[in-house]
C-alpha cells in the first residue's frame, strides 16, 4: 500500500525523530516521503501531494517552529518551563489547517486523526477519554486548580495527601510536581522544576534534568501558583512496582492496535523519563520475573488506551504496574511516544512497524471517539 502512494511527514527538518523515519522508508525500499517541515505548518497553509499518506510529528526540538505556535514576538527560551497552553493553542490551529490541507489534496490521508493528537496533547482530555471507556487511570480532581491555596483545599476535601501535578500540556515531566503532605503538615515535593527568584520578586522556573526537591512551603506554592496558569491537571499518587531496588513504569508503543516495542523505565525518584538521568530495566528479566499472564495484562491494558484514539496509527501509552503487578494504571498516552531508539520488535523498529502496519493494510479505521468537553 505505501508503494503505491506518496509518503509525507509533518516534522522538524534535522531532528532524529525525522532522520529515523527516513531511515525506515529506505530500508524499506520506499521512495524519499516529502516533508512538510513544522515551521511552514505553524506559520500558515501548506500544501500536500495528492494521494498522499500524511504522518505528524512532533514539533519539538525548533526553537521558531515554537515561536510561531506560541504566537509570540519573542523567542522563547528552550529551558523555561512557560508557554505549554499557547503552544497549545497554535497546535491546534495548525492542526486545522493540516486538515483543510488533506481535504483539499484528493485522496489524501491522515495517518492520525487531528483530534485525537489534540486530545492526547491535554492531559486533562486525555484522562476523561480513558476514564469513559473503562481504561484504568488514577483518580483525577475534577475541578480546576487556580493554584497552591486551591490544590491544597482540594486534596483536602478528597482525603488525598499525595499527588502528582502536571501541566495540562506539558511533556517530557516539564513542571511535574510529586507532591506529599505528612500528617504533621509538613509538605515535600519532587519536581523537574527549578525554581528562581528574581530580586524584584519575580519568579521564574527552569526546567532541570536532575529533580529538585522542595520541603520548604512557600517555595513549592510559588512553584505550583507559577504553573497554574497554563492549566493544571491533578492524579492521586499511584504507588509503582519496583524492580532491582527501583521503581518502574513501562513505555509501550501501541502500532495499528498491536503492542509492539516496551521499555520498562526505572528510577530512584517519583519521575521515570529517561532524560532525567533514568535507567532502562532489562525488559527479558522483567518479564520473566511477572510472568506471561501479568505480561499479557500490561500490553492488553495498553492497547485498550490506545484504542481510545481508535483513527491514529501509533500511540505510546506510559503504564504503572501496581506492586506485585495486581493492577495496571495508565497515566499518559503520548500523540508522539515513539522514539525508542534501538528497540526492535521482529526486527523492526517503531518507524519500521509503523511503515510494516501500513504495507500490510492495517491503517487506523476507527470511528471518532466522543467529543471531550473542554476544560
Amino acid at each position: 500500500m505505501t508503494r503505491e502512494r506518496p509518503l509525507v511527514v509533518v516534522g522538524v527538518p534535522g531532528n532524529r525523530r525525522l532522520d529515523l523515519f527516513l531511515a525506515a522508508a529506505r530500508s524499506a525500499g520506499l521512495a524519499p516521503p516529502s516533508i512538510v517541515p513544522w515551521r511552514e505548518l505553524a506559520a500558515g497553509p501548506v500544501r500536500l501531494p495528492d494521494g498522499g499518506l500524511v504522518r505528524v510529528d512532533s514539533p519539538g526540538g525548533d526553537v521558531e517552529t515554537e515561536r510561531l505556535l506560541r504566537g509570540w514576538d519573542r523567542a522563547p527560551d528552550p529551558y523555561r518551563a512557560e508557554g505549554t497552553a499557547d503552544h497549545h493553542a497554535g497546535f491546534r490551529a495548525a492542526l486545522d489547517r493540516l486538515s483543510e490541507a488533506v481535504a483539499a489534496a484528493p485522496g489524501a490521508r491522515l495517518l492520525q486523526d487531528p483530534q485525537d493528537l489534540v486530545d492526547m496533547c491535554d492531559k486533562r482530555r486525555c484522562h476523561t477519554r480513558l476514564a469513559r471507556a473503562g481504561v484504568p487511570v488514577a483518580p483525577a480532581l475534577p475541578g480546576p486548580v487556580t493554584g497552591y491555596a486551591s490544590l491544597r483545599a482540594a486534596m483536602a476535601d478528597h482525603g488525598w495527601t499525595r499527588v502528582f501535578v502536571k501541566p495540562a500540556h506539558g511533556s517530557s515531566a516539564s513542571g511535574v510536581v510529586a507532591l506529599a503532605v505528612a500528617s504533621d503538615s509538613r509538605v515535600r515535593a519532587v519536581t523537574t522544576a527549578d525554581l528562581v527568584r528574581g530580586g524584584d520578586g519575580s519568579v521564574r522556573l527552569f526546567n532541570s534534568l536532575r529533580p529538585r526537591t522542595y520541603t520548604s512551603e512557600p517555595n513549592i506554592a510559588a512553584v505550583v501558583d507559577a504553573l497554574a496558569p497554563e492549566g493544571l491537571h491533578v492524579e492521586r499518587w499511584v504507588p509503582k512496582a519496583g524492580f532491582d531496588g527501583r521503581v518502574l513504569d513501562l513505555r509501550v508503543v501501541v502500532v495499528a492496535g498491536r503492542a509492539t516495542h516496551v521499555v520498562a523505565r526505572t528510577s530512584s525518584s517519583p519521575m521515570t523519563n529517561l532524560h532525567l538521568g533514568n535507567a532502562r530495566g532489562d525488559i527479558d528479566a522483567l518479564r520473566e520475573s511477572v510472568g506471561p499472564r501479568a505480561w499479557a495484562e500490561a500490553t492488553a491494558t495498553a492497547e485498550a488506551a490506545a484504542a481510545c484514539f481508535p483513527r491514529t496509527l501509533h500511540a505510546g501509552v506510559d503504564l504503572m504496574p501496581s506492586p506485585g503487578w495486581r493492577r495496571f494504571t495508565v497515566c499518559e498516552v503520548n500523540a508522539f511516544g515513539d522514539l525508542l531508539p534501538g528497540v526492535l520488535h521482529e526486527g523492526r523498529d517503531t518507524y519500521a512497524e509503523q511503515l510494516h502496519a501500513l504495507a500490510a493494510g492495517r491503517f487506523p479505521t476507527g470511528a471518532p471517539a466522543p467529543p471531550v468537553p473542554a476544560p
